[in-house]
């Protein structure tokens, strides 16, 4: 058991919100319980998530993608009335952490990504590699793009949209997980033989194709469990906390 204060003080620690800007509160997002047993993690905080984690008797709910973000509607109407007072009733805390968990260089998305497919990571996509969002890395063994596209496959257990530009083989590649095609001209820039995301643009197409570099739409969802989960499992390790990561499918 650990009390609350000590949990979110460990992951401010770890996560150092504070250095990012976001689009969302990162940290306690809903307040439940003051003593924490049980943590479930998640990518999104859907109902559907949200029930399970009352069905498993959570303490926390400790998400990638909480509430609360810029530019949504404020009344707590309809669907986020129904979350919030499914978390309240039950005493869940809620705790979501959006960019500090990309960047991550150990626990998060976009170093998970990467070990999970047994890439080097090299430098980060910016130059601050506590801060960076994407990362630079390199496969070890030079790929073809119909290769590369079967081992994403393999691993994340989803077939990733490809939009080949030439014959050039990979062995450079640049990553962000989630919504991030709109960094395909930065590693262009870097100049890397592909570039993975999560979600695709129709003007992302154009950018592969004109700029000569490979794109990999692999995923939101599928590229952002990792980190989640490996947090999870650090904070049960830490505080010997029982740790259940539950995803709930998305094909986007």
């Amino acid at each position: 058991m650990v009390e609350r204060k000590v949990l979110i003080n460990t992951l401010s620690e770890w996560l150092q919100p504070q250095l990012f800007k976001d689009y969302c509160p990162n940290g306690l997002q809903v307040e439940g319980k003051s003593h924490i047993k049980k943590i479930v993690t998640g990518v999104t905080a859907s109902q559907a998530l949200v029930d399970q984690a009352i069905s498993l008797q959570a303490d926390a709910l400790l998400v990638h993608h909480g509430y609360f973000w810029r530019g949504e509607a404020e009344p707590v109407v309809g669907m986020k009335k129904k979350r919030l007072q499914a978390l309240l009733a039950n005493d869940i805390n809620l705790l979501a952490y959006h960019l500090p968990l990309d960047a991550h260089p150990e626990l998060g998305n976009n170093a998970q990504l990467a070990k999970q497919l047994g890439w080097k990571v090299t430098q980060g996509m910016d130059a601050d590699m506590n801060t960076s969002i994407g990362l630079v890395g390199e496969v070890p063994d030079e790929l073809t793009v119909e290769a590369f596209s079967q081992q994403i496959t393999k691993v994340l257990g989803r077939s990733p949209l490809v939009i080949q530009s030439g014959n050039q083989p990979i062995k450079r590649v640049a990553w962000c997980t989630g919504a991030a095609q709109g960094f395909i001209e930065k590693a262009a820039q870097l100049g890397v033989d592909a570039y993975l995301s999560g979600e695709i643009s129709e003007p992302t197409v154009h950018s592969a194709r004109e700029l000569g570099i490979h794109y990999f739409a692999a995923g939101h969802h599928a590229t952002e469990r990792y980190g989640i989960k490996a947090l999870g499992a650090a904070l049960a390790g830490h505080f010997g906390l029982e740790h259940v990561f539950v995803d709930i499918d998305n094909p986007v």
